[in-house]
Protein backbone atom coordinates (compact mmCIF):
# COMPACT_ATOMS: atom_id res chain seq x y z
CA UNK A 1 0.00 0.00 0.00
CA UNK A 2 2.65 2.08 0.77
CA UNK A 3 3.79 1.45 -2.64
CA UNK A 4 1.00 2.27 -4.11
CA UNK A 5 0.64 5.63 -2.10
CA UNK A 6 4.23 6.56 -2.82
CA UNK A 7 3.57 6.09 -6.79
CA UNK A 8 1.14 8.56 -6.86
CA UNK A 9 2.81 10.96 -5.10
CA UNK A 10 4.56 14.50 -7.11
CA UNK A 11 8.25 12.91 -7.52
CA UNK A 12 6.78 10.20 -9.35
CA UNK A 13 4.88 12.57 -12.06
CA UNK A 14 7.59 14.68 -12.07
CA UNK A 15 10.24 12.24 -13.11
CA UNK A 16 7.40 9.15 -14.90
CA UNK A 17 8.37 8.59 -18.39
CA UNK A 18 5.07 6.61 -18.81
CA UNK A 19 3.99 8.75 -22.14
CA UNK A 20 0.22 7.74 -20.99
CA UNK A 21 0.61 9.42 -17.69
CA UNK A 22 2.31 12.14 -19.21
CA UNK A 23 -0.99 12.52 -21.87
CA UNK A 24 -2.94 12.55 -18.62
CA UNK A 25 -1.01 15.57 -17.32
CA UNK A 26 -0.91 17.31 -20.52
CA UNK A 27 -4.65 16.86 -20.30
CA UNK A 28 -5.27 18.48 -16.84
CA UNK A 29 -2.93 21.27 -17.13
CA UNK A 30 -4.85 22.47 -20.18
CA UNK A 31 -7.65 22.20 -18.06
CA UNK A 32 -6.30 23.93 -15.29
CA UNK A 33 -5.41 27.02 -18.32
CA UNK A 34 -8.27 26.66 -19.73
CA UNK A 35 -10.63 27.86 -16.86
CA UNK A 36 -7.81 30.71 -16.01
CA UNK A 37 -7.78 31.30 -19.93
CA UNK A 38 -11.99 31.80 -19.30
CA UNK A 39 -11.85 33.54 -16.47
CA UNK A 40 -10.09 36.43 -18.13
CA UNK A 41 -12.65 35.94 -21.36
CA UNK A 42 -15.26 36.50 -18.52
CA UNK A 43 -13.26 39.84 -17.51
CA UNK A 44 -13.71 41.02 -20.92
CA UNK A 45 -17.51 40.10 -21.87
CA UNK A 46 -18.33 41.49 -18.11
CA UNK A 47 -16.17 44.48 -18.92
CA UNK A 48 -18.03 45.11 -22.21
CA UNK A 49 -22.23 44.18 -21.00
CA UNK A 50 -22.81 48.01 -21.35
CA UNK A 51 -20.74 51.05 -22.80
CA UNK A 52 -18.43 52.83 -20.35
CA UNK A 53 -16.15 51.20 -17.51
CA UNK A 54 -18.12 48.74 -15.84
CA UNK A 55 -14.83 46.64 -13.87
CA UNK A 56 -11.17 47.29 -15.05
CA UNK A 57 -9.85 50.00 -16.60
CA UNK A 58 -8.40 50.17 -20.61
CA UNK A 59 -4.57 49.26 -19.72
CA UNK A 60 -5.98 45.65 -17.74
CA UNK A 61 -8.92 44.95 -20.74
CA UNK A 62 -5.61 45.01 -23.07
CA UNK A 63 -4.12 43.09 -20.92
CA UNK A 64 -6.68 40.79 -20.38
CA UNK A 65 -7.63 40.43 -24.37
CA UNK A 66 -3.23 39.65 -24.75
CA UNK A 67 -3.16 36.82 -22.06
CA UNK A 68 -6.67 35.10 -22.67
CA UNK A 69 -5.61 34.79 -26.28
CA UNK A 70 -1.94 33.44 -25.29
CA UNK A 71 -3.27 30.92 -22.64
CA UNK A 72 -6.22 29.44 -24.66
CA UNK A 73 -4.04 29.18 -27.57
CA UNK A 74 -0.49 28.13 -25.95
CA UNK A 75 -1.61 26.34 -22.96
CA UNK A 76 -5.01 25.17 -23.50
CA UNK A 77 -5.55 23.91 -26.96
CA UNK A 78 -2.09 22.79 -28.15
CA UNK A 79 -1.39 20.84 -24.96
CA UNK A 80 -5.08 19.55 -24.81
CA UNK A 81 -4.35 18.02 -28.33
CA UNK A 82 -0.45 17.15 -27.46
CA UNK A 83 -2.15 15.35 -24.27
CA UNK A 84 -4.19 12.70 -26.32
CA UNK A 85 -1.51 12.48 -28.95
CA UNK A 86 1.13 11.83 -26.40
CA UNK A 87 -1.61 8.89 -24.70
CA UNK A 88 -2.81 7.24 -27.90
CA UNK A 89 -0.24 7.78 -31.09
CA UNK A 90 2.22 5.46 -29.14
CA UNK A 91 -0.74 2.63 -28.99
CA UNK A 92 -2.18 3.39 -32.43
CA UNK A 93 1.31 2.77 -33.98
CA UNK A 94 1.75 -0.78 -31.86
CA UNK A 95 4.79 1.11 -29.74
CA UNK A 96 5.37 0.55 -26.36
CA UNK A 97 6.26 3.99 -25.72
CA UNK A 98 7.18 7.54 -26.98
CA UNK A 99 10.39 7.09 -28.64
CA UNK A 100 12.55 9.38 -25.80
CA UNK A 101 10.59 8.83 -23.21
CA UNK A 102 12.83 11.32 -20.92
CA UNK A 103 12.58 13.96 -23.14
CA UNK A 104 8.85 13.44 -23.26
CA UNK A 105 9.00 13.95 -19.48
CA UNK A 106 10.48 17.26 -20.02
CA UNK A 107 8.85 18.44 -22.90
CA UNK A 108 5.78 18.50 -20.76
CA UNK A 109 7.27 19.68 -17.03
CA UNK A 110 8.59 22.96 -19.23
CA UNK A 111 5.11 23.67 -20.29
CA UNK A 112 3.40 24.79 -16.83
CA UNK A 113 6.30 26.54 -15.93
CA UNK A 114 6.11 28.51 -18.79
CA UNK A 115 2.39 29.51 -17.99
CA UNK A 116 3.02 30.27 -14.25
CA UNK A 117 5.70 33.01 -15.38
CA UNK A 118 3.43 34.34 -18.14
CA UNK A 119 0.92 34.42 -15.80
CA UNK A 120 3.33 36.06 -12.95
CA UNK A 121 3.86 39.09 -15.53
CA UNK A 122 0.22 39.81 -14.46
CA UNK A 123 1.53 40.82 -10.71
CA UNK A 124 4.74 42.78 -11.85
CA UNK A 125 5.07 46.68 -11.70
CA UNK A 126 4.07 47.76 -15.12
CA UNK A 127 1.27 45.37 -15.86
CA UNK A 128 1.89 42.22 -18.25
CA UNK A 129 1.47 42.94 -21.89
CA UNK A 130 -1.04 44.77 -22.97
CA UNK A 131 -0.66 44.77 -26.73
CA UNK A 132 -2.23 41.67 -27.55
CA UNK A 133 -1.12 38.42 -28.52
CA UNK A 134 0.21 39.45 -31.47
CA UNK A 135 2.72 41.84 -29.56
CA UNK A 136 3.46 43.90 -32.50
CA UNK A 137 5.76 46.59 -32.35
CA UNK A 138 6.05 49.47 -31.81
CA UNK A 139 3.03 48.92 -29.38
CA UNK A 140 6.13 46.65 -27.56
CA UNK A 141 8.37 49.41 -26.94
CA UNK A 142 9.57 50.09 -23.20
CA UNK A 143 7.70 53.75 -24.18
CA UNK A 144 4.45 52.22 -24.72
CA UNK A 145 5.07 49.02 -22.32
CA UNK A 146 7.72 49.98 -19.94
CA UNK A 147 8.13 46.95 -17.27
CA UNK A 148 9.48 43.73 -17.38
CA UNK A 149 5.80 42.37 -18.18
CA UNK A 150 6.27 42.22 -21.78
CA UNK A 151 9.64 40.30 -21.20
CA UNK A 152 8.09 37.53 -18.67
CA UNK A 153 5.73 37.28 -21.64
CA UNK A 154 8.40 36.71 -24.26
CA UNK A 155 10.38 34.30 -22.15
CA UNK A 156 7.02 32.44 -21.25
CA UNK A 157 6.48 31.83 -24.89
CA UNK A 158 10.03 30.85 -25.50
CA UNK A 159 9.97 28.10 -23.35
CA UNK A 160 6.30 26.67 -24.29
CA UNK A 161 7.99 26.92 -28.11
CA UNK A 162 10.57 24.67 -26.51
CA UNK A 163 8.36 22.51 -25.22
CA UNK A 164 6.18 21.67 -28.70
CA UNK A 165 9.82 21.84 -30.88
CA UNK A 166 10.65 18.90 -28.67
CA UNK A 167 7.48 17.30 -28.47
CA UNK A 168 7.17 17.24 -32.44
CA UNK A 169 10.55 15.70 -32.84
CA UNK A 170 9.36 12.98 -30.49
CA UNK A 171 6.48 12.72 -32.24
CA UNK A 172 8.30 12.30 -35.71
CA UNK A 173 10.66 9.81 -34.29
CA UNK A 174 8.34 7.76 -32.98
CA UNK A 175 6.04 7.36 -35.71
CA UNK A 176 8.18 6.76 -38.27
CA UNK A 177 10.74 4.38 -36.39
CA UNK A 178 9.06 2.65 -34.00
CA UNK A 179 5.47 1.66 -35.95
CA UNK A 180 4.62 -2.28 -35.39
CA UNK A 181 5.88 -4.89 -37.82
CA UNK A 182 3.68 -4.70 -40.88
CA UNK A 183 2.10 -0.73 -40.23
CA UNK A 184 3.24 0.80 -43.47
CA UNK A 185 2.45 4.51 -43.60
CA UNK A 186 -0.54 3.80 -45.61
CA UNK A 187 -1.70 1.56 -42.75
CA UNK A 188 -1.66 4.13 -39.79
CA UNK A 189 -4.88 5.51 -38.22
CA UNK A 190 -5.60 9.01 -39.24
CA UNK A 191 -5.07 10.99 -36.19
CA UNK A 192 -1.18 9.51 -36.46
CA UNK A 193 -0.83 10.90 -39.55
CA UNK A 194 -2.34 14.31 -38.45
CA UNK A 195 0.40 14.22 -35.65
CA UNK A 196 2.99 13.42 -37.86
CA UNK A 197 2.06 16.19 -40.30
CA UNK A 198 1.28 18.94 -37.25
CA UNK A 199 4.45 17.65 -35.72
CA UNK A 200 6.34 18.57 -38.59
CA UNK A 201 4.60 22.10 -38.71
CA UNK A 202 5.71 22.76 -35.01
CA UNK A 203 9.30 21.54 -36.04
CA UNK A 204 9.17 24.31 -38.83
CA UNK A 205 7.07 27.15 -38.36
CA UNK A 206 7.92 27.54 -33.93
CA UNK A 207 12.39 28.59 -34.25
CA UNK A 208 10.51 30.97 -36.50
CA UNK A 209 8.26 32.79 -33.86
CA UNK A 210 11.58 32.33 -31.63
CA UNK A 211 13.47 34.20 -33.76
CA UNK A 212 11.21 36.77 -33.76
CA UNK A 213 10.13 37.30 -30.23
CA UNK A 214 14.28 37.29 -29.37
CA UNK A 215 15.00 39.75 -31.95
CA UNK A 216 11.86 42.08 -29.89
CA UNK A 217 13.27 41.20 -26.52
CA UNK A 218 17.27 42.38 -27.76
CA UNK A 219 15.66 45.41 -29.25
CA UNK A 220 13.23 45.98 -25.44
CA UNK A 221 16.51 45.41 -23.79
CA UNK A 222 19.73 45.54 -25.72
CA UNK A 223 19.43 48.88 -28.33
CA UNK A 224 19.15 46.86 -31.29
CA UNK A 225 17.04 48.20 -33.80
CA UNK A 226 15.54 44.86 -35.64
CA UNK A 227 12.10 46.44 -35.75
CA UNK A 228 12.48 49.76 -34.12
CA UNK A 229 12.05 52.40 -37.08
CA UNK A 230 14.40 55.27 -35.38
CA UNK A 231 17.43 53.17 -35.89
CA UNK A 232 16.45 52.05 -39.30
CA UNK A 233 14.46 48.65 -38.64
CA UNK A 234 11.18 47.56 -39.83
CA UNK A 235 7.97 46.74 -37.67
CA UNK A 236 6.57 45.14 -40.71
CA UNK A 237 9.32 43.12 -40.73
CA UNK A 238 8.38 41.68 -37.53
CA UNK A 239 4.80 41.01 -38.81
CA UNK A 240 5.64 38.65 -41.59
CA UNK A 241 7.89 36.79 -39.57
CA UNK A 242 5.54 36.50 -35.95
CA UNK A 243 2.64 35.37 -39.07
CA UNK A 244 4.60 33.04 -40.19
CA UNK A 245 4.99 30.84 -37.36
CA UNK A 246 1.11 32.25 -36.17
CA UNK A 247 -0.56 30.93 -39.70
CA UNK A 248 0.71 27.53 -39.38
CA UNK A 249 -0.44 27.54 -35.56
CA UNK A 250 -3.49 27.56 -36.66
CA UNK A 251 -3.15 24.08 -38.15
CA UNK A 252 -1.05 22.79 -35.28
CA UNK A 253 -4.49 23.75 -33.16
CA UNK A 254 -7.20 22.03 -35.74
CA UNK A 255 -5.50 19.06 -37.54
CA UNK A 256 -5.18 16.96 -34.68
CA UNK A 257 -8.84 17.51 -34.21
CA UNK A 258 -9.23 16.72 -37.49
CA UNK A 259 -7.55 13.04 -37.35
CA UNK A 260 -10.61 12.72 -34.16
CA UNK A 261 -13.00 12.91 -36.20
CA UNK A 262 -11.73 11.16 -38.69
CA UNK A 263 -11.07 8.04 -36.03
CA UNK A 264 -15.04 9.07 -34.51
CA UNK A 265 -17.46 9.00 -37.40
CA UNK A 266 -16.25 5.70 -39.17
CA UNK A 267 -16.46 3.76 -35.62
CA UNK A 268 -20.09 5.29 -34.83
CA UNK A 269 -21.15 5.00 -38.94
CA UNK A 270 -19.97 1.45 -38.64
CA UNK A 271 -18.16 2.34 -41.80
CA UNK A 272 -14.96 1.93 -43.37
CA UNK A 273 -13.60 6.30 -43.43
CA UNK A 274 -14.57 7.65 -47.36
CA UNK A 275 -11.20 8.38 -49.30
CA UNK A 276 -8.29 7.22 -46.76
CA UNK A 277 -5.58 7.99 -49.18
CA UNK A 278 -7.54 11.55 -49.97
CA UNK A 279 -7.49 12.32 -46.50
CA UNK A 280 -3.70 11.77 -46.14
CA UNK A 281 -2.73 14.01 -49.19
CA UNK A 282 -4.76 16.60 -48.01
CA UNK A 283 -3.59 16.81 -44.39
CA UNK A 284 -0.66 17.37 -46.43
CA UNK A 285 -2.01 20.19 -48.84
CA UNK A 286 -3.52 21.55 -45.76
CA UNK A 287 -0.02 22.26 -43.92
CA UNK A 288 1.85 22.88 -47.03
CA UNK A 289 -0.63 26.00 -48.31
CA UNK A 290 -0.52 26.87 -44.38
CA UNK A 291 3.29 27.49 -44.28
CA UNK A 292 2.80 30.23 -47.83
CA UNK A 293 0.10 32.39 -46.85
CA UNK A 294 0.82 34.33 -43.70
CA UNK A 295 0.45 37.70 -45.14
CA UNK A 296 -3.36 37.26 -45.86
CA UNK A 297 -3.33 38.63 -42.29
CA UNK A 298 -1.50 41.60 -43.37
CA UNK A 299 -3.53 43.21 -46.43
CA UNK A 300 -4.28 46.65 -44.59
CA UNK A 301 0.08 47.30 -44.49
CA UNK A 302 0.58 48.45 -47.68
CA UNK A 303 1.40 45.04 -49.63
CA UNK A 304 1.62 45.05 -52.86
CA UNK A 305 -1.33 44.47 -55.23
CA UNK A 306 0.42 40.86 -56.62
CA UNK A 307 1.63 40.50 -53.32
CA UNK A 308 -1.88 40.65 -52.16
CA UNK A 309 -3.60 38.41 -55.20
CA UNK A 310 -0.98 35.29 -54.51
CA UNK A 311 -1.71 35.19 -50.82
CA UNK A 312 -5.87 35.66 -51.73
CA UNK A 313 -5.05 32.83 -54.57
CA UNK A 314 -3.49 30.88 -52.27
CA UNK A 315 -5.72 31.30 -49.06
CA UNK A 316 -8.59 30.31 -51.17
CA UNK A 317 -6.98 27.35 -52.51
CA UNK A 318 -6.96 25.96 -49.19
CA UNK A 319 -10.67 25.30 -48.93
CA UNK A 320 -9.85 22.91 -51.90
CA UNK A 321 -8.13 20.07 -49.43
CA UNK A 322 -10.62 21.41 -46.36
CA UNK A 323 -13.74 20.40 -48.22
CA UNK A 324 -12.12 17.12 -49.02
CA UNK A 325 -11.90 16.21 -45.42
CA UNK A 326 -16.01 17.55 -44.70
CA UNK A 327 -16.94 15.65 -47.92
CA UNK A 328 -15.09 12.26 -47.25
CA UNK A 329 -16.81 12.62 -43.25
CA UNK A 330 -20.23 13.32 -45.17
CA UNK A 331 -19.67 10.41 -47.38
CA UNK A 332 -18.47 8.00 -44.66
CA UNK A 333 -21.82 8.83 -42.76
CA UNK A 334 -23.62 8.24 -45.87
CA UNK A 335 -25.55 5.05 -45.76
CA UNK A 336 -23.63 4.35 -42.31
CA UNK A 337 -25.49 2.74 -39.37
CA UNK A 338 -25.61 5.80 -37.35
CA UNK A 339 -24.69 5.64 -33.61
CA UNK A 340 -25.72 9.15 -31.87
CA UNK A 341 -23.33 8.70 -28.75
CA UNK A 342 -21.87 12.39 -27.79
CA UNK A 343 -18.56 12.19 -29.39
CA UNK A 344 -20.55 11.56 -32.31
CA UNK A 345 -22.64 14.70 -31.55
CA UNK A 346 -19.34 16.41 -31.08
CA UNK A 347 -18.06 15.30 -33.87
CA UNK A 348 -21.18 16.38 -36.49
CA UNK A 349 -21.17 19.74 -34.47
CA UNK A 350 -17.44 19.91 -35.12
CA UNK A 351 -18.15 19.89 -39.02
CA UNK A 352 -20.83 21.80 -38.93
CA UNK A 353 -19.37 24.64 -37.02
CA UNK A 354 -16.09 24.29 -38.58
CA UNK A 355 -17.48 24.57 -41.56
CA UNK A 356 -19.22 28.00 -40.90
CA UNK A 357 -15.61 29.13 -39.14
CA UNK A 358 -14.02 28.41 -42.53
CA UNK A 359 -16.61 29.84 -44.83
CA UNK A 360 -15.82 33.13 -42.71
CA UNK A 361 -11.90 32.40 -43.52
CA UNK A 362 -12.45 32.51 -46.84
CA UNK A 363 -14.83 35.85 -47.15
CA UNK A 364 -11.53 37.13 -44.93
CA UNK A 365 -9.19 35.75 -47.39
CA UNK A 366 -10.88 38.12 -49.85
CA UNK A 367 -8.52 41.38 -50.35
CA UNK A 368 -11.96 43.94 -50.80
CA UNK A 369 -13.31 42.38 -47.43
CA UNK A 370 -10.60 42.20 -45.31
CA UNK A 371 -10.39 45.64 -46.01
CA UNK A 372 -13.81 46.20 -44.44
CA UNK A 373 -13.64 44.00 -41.73
CA UNK A 374 -10.10 44.00 -40.66
CA UNK A 375 -9.64 44.47 -36.76
CA UNK A 376 -13.28 44.26 -36.14
CA UNK A 377 -14.97 41.91 -34.14
CA UNK A 378 -16.23 39.80 -37.26
CA UNK A 379 -12.20 38.38 -37.14
CA UNK A 380 -13.04 37.83 -33.39
CA UNK A 381 -16.16 35.70 -34.56
CA UNK A 382 -13.85 33.87 -37.18
CA UNK A 383 -10.92 32.66 -35.33
CA UNK A 384 -13.60 31.24 -32.27
CA UNK A 385 -15.53 29.41 -34.67
CA UNK A 386 -11.97 27.67 -35.61
CA UNK A 387 -10.50 27.48 -32.22
CA UNK A 388 -13.88 26.77 -30.15
CA UNK A 389 -16.31 25.05 -32.39
CA UNK A 390 -13.56 23.81 -34.00
CA UNK A 391 -10.13 23.00 -31.61
CA UNK A 392 -12.06 22.75 -28.42
CA UNK A 393 -15.44 20.81 -29.95
CA UNK A 394 -12.71 18.33 -31.95
CA UNK A 395 -10.69 17.75 -28.08
CA UNK A 396 -14.36 16.96 -26.57
CA UNK A 397 -15.23 14.45 -29.08
CA UNK A 398 -11.87 12.95 -28.03
CA UNK A 399 -12.64 13.21 -24.52
CA UNK A 400 -16.10 11.27 -24.79
CA UNK A 401 -14.38 8.39 -27.65
CA UNK A 402 -11.10 7.59 -25.71
CA UNK A 403 -12.15 8.18 -22.04
CA UNK A 404 -13.61 4.64 -21.63
CA UNK A 405 -9.58 3.48 -22.63
CA UNK A 406 -8.29 5.90 -20.52
CA UNK A 407 -9.97 4.91 -17.57
CA UNK A 408 -12.07 1.48 -17.92
CA UNK A 409 -14.74 3.56 -17.07
CA UNK A 410 -17.75 5.25 -19.55
CA UNK A 411 -18.69 9.15 -18.91
CA UNK A 412 -22.18 9.34 -18.44
CA UNK A 413 -24.48 9.59 -21.81
CA UNK A 414 -27.06 11.93 -19.93
CA UNK A 415 -25.03 14.36 -18.71
CA UNK A 416 -22.41 14.38 -22.10
CA UNK A 417 -25.84 15.26 -24.00
CA UNK A 418 -26.47 17.92 -21.42
CA UNK A 419 -23.23 19.05 -21.95
CA UNK A 420 -22.72 18.99 -25.97
CA UNK A 421 -26.39 20.67 -26.42
CA UNK A 422 -25.59 23.52 -23.76
CA UNK A 423 -22.27 24.16 -25.51
CA UNK A 424 -23.63 24.08 -28.69
CA UNK A 425 -26.35 26.72 -27.85
CA UNK A 426 -24.15 28.86 -25.71
CA UNK A 427 -21.33 28.84 -28.45
CA UNK A 428 -23.26 30.18 -31.07
CA UNK A 429 -24.83 32.74 -29.00
CA UNK A 430 -21.28 33.87 -27.83
CA UNK A 431 -19.72 33.60 -31.24
CA UNK A 432 -22.63 34.07 -33.52
CA UNK A 433 -23.37 37.84 -32.82
CA UNK A 434 -20.23 38.97 -33.12
CA UNK A 435 -20.25 38.64 -37.15
CA UNK A 436 -22.91 41.30 -36.73
CA UNK A 437 -20.65 43.48 -34.41
CA UNK A 438 -17.73 43.68 -36.72
CA UNK A 439 -20.23 44.07 -39.76
CA UNK A 440 -21.69 47.05 -38.34
CA UNK A 441 -18.11 48.55 -38.00
CA UNK A 442 -16.97 47.70 -33.78
CA UNK A 443 -13.29 47.19 -33.45
CA UNK A 444 -11.78 44.61 -31.11
CA UNK A 445 -9.86 45.63 -28.10
CA UNK A 446 -11.82 48.56 -27.36
CA UNK A 447 -13.16 48.24 -23.48
CA UNK A 448 -15.79 50.97 -24.84
CA UNK A 449 -17.90 51.06 -27.59
CA UNK A 450 -20.96 53.49 -29.31
CA UNK A 451 -24.22 52.19 -27.29
CA UNK A 452 -25.61 51.19 -30.64
CA UNK A 453 -23.75 47.80 -30.23
CA UNK A 454 -25.33 47.01 -26.67
CA UNK A 455 -27.65 44.44 -27.67
CA UNK A 456 -25.27 42.06 -29.51
CA UNK A 457 -22.71 42.75 -27.19
CA UNK A 458 -24.88 41.80 -23.81
CA UNK A 459 -26.02 38.38 -26.06
CA UNK A 460 -22.52 37.45 -26.50
CA UNK A 461 -21.61 38.25 -22.97
CA UNK A 462 -24.66 36.11 -21.55
CA UNK A 463 -23.37 33.25 -23.98
CA UNK A 464 -20.03 33.52 -22.59
CA UNK A 465 -21.14 33.25 -19.14
CA UNK A 466 -23.40 30.03 -19.67
CA UNK A 467 -20.03 28.42 -22.09
CA UNK A 468 -18.19 28.68 -19.39
CA UNK A 469 -20.28 27.56 -16.74
CA UNK A 470 -21.26 24.74 -19.03
CA UNK A 471 -17.87 23.35 -18.83
CA UNK A 472 -18.50 22.03 -15.33
CA UNK A 473 -20.78 19.78 -16.01
CA UNK A 474 -17.93 17.85 -17.88
CA UNK A 475 -15.35 18.13 -15.10
CA UNK A 476 -18.29 16.83 -12.88
CA UNK A 477 -18.94 13.69 -15.37
CA UNK A 478 -15.06 13.04 -15.71
CA UNK A 479 -14.96 12.97 -12.06
CA UNK A 480 -18.04 11.38 -11.37
CA UNK A 481 -17.31 8.52 -13.69
CA UNK A 482 -13.65 8.24 -12.92
CA UNK A 483 -15.26 6.64 -9.41
CA UNK A 484 -18.08 5.12 -10.32
CA UNK A 485 -18.67 5.02 -13.85
CA UNK A 486 -19.65 1.95 -15.89
CA UNK A 487 -17.45 -0.64 -16.44
CA UNK A 488 -16.56 -0.14 -20.20
CA UNK A 489 -14.68 -3.04 -20.91
CA UNK A 490 -11.58 -3.24 -24.08
CA UNK A 491 -13.81 -2.39 -26.84
CA UNK A 492 -16.92 -0.50 -25.89
CA UNK A 493 -17.28 1.50 -29.34
CA UNK A 494 -16.43 -1.73 -31.48
CA UNK A 495 -12.99 0.62 -33.01
CA UNK A 496 -10.80 -1.33 -35.18
CA UNK A 497 -7.91 0.37 -34.48
CA UNK A 498 -4.88 -0.96 -32.37
CA UNK A 499 -5.82 0.48 -28.81
CA UNK A 500 -8.98 -1.50 -29.09
CA UNK A 501 -7.38 -4.67 -28.56
CA UNK A 502 -5.82 -3.67 -25.50
CA UNK A 503 -6.94 -3.69 -21.88
CA UNK A 504 -8.98 -0.89 -20.71
CA UNK A 505 -7.43 1.28 -19.26
CA UNK A 506 -3.68 -0.15 -20.72
CA UNK A 507 -0.79 -1.64 -19.13
CA UNK A 508 2.78 0.40 -18.12
CA UNK A 509 4.24 -1.38 -21.61
CA UNK A 510 0.34 -1.10 -23.53
CA UNK A 511 0.95 -4.50 -25.21
CA UNK A 512 2.13 -7.94 -23.70
CA UNK A 513 3.95 -9.15 -27.10
CA UNK A 514 4.30 -6.37 -30.01
CA UNK A 515 1.04 -6.80 -32.10
CA UNK A 516 1.66 -7.95 -36.18
CA UNK A 517 -0.31 -5.27 -38.76
CA UNK A 518 -1.70 -7.33 -41.48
Amino acid sequence: MATETAKKGFLHYLTTVDHKEIGKMYLISALIFFFIGGAMAWMIRLELFEPGQQLISPDVFNQMTAMHATFMIFFAIIPGLVGFGNYFVPIMVGSPDMAFPRLNNWSFWVMPFAGALMLGSLFVEGGSNAAGWTIYPPLTDKLYSPGVGVDMWILGVHLAGASSILGAINFIVTILNMRAPGMSLFKMPLFVWSWLVTAWLMLIATPVLAGAITMLLTDRNFGTSFFNMAGGGDPVLFQHIFWFYSHPAVYIMILPAFGMISEIIPTFSRKKLFGYSAMVYSMATIAALGLIVWAHHMYTVGMDLVAQTIFMSMTMLIAVPTGVKVFSWMATMWGGRLEFTVAMKYAIGFIALFTLGGLSGVMLAAVPVDYMVHDTYFVVAHIHYVFVAGSFMGLMAGLYYWFPKMSGRKLCEKLGNWHFWLTFVTLNLTFFPMHFLGLMGMPRRIADYNPIWTDMNQIATIGAIGFGLVQLLMVYNVIRASKKGAVAGDNPWEGDTLEWTISSPPTAHNFEKLPVVK
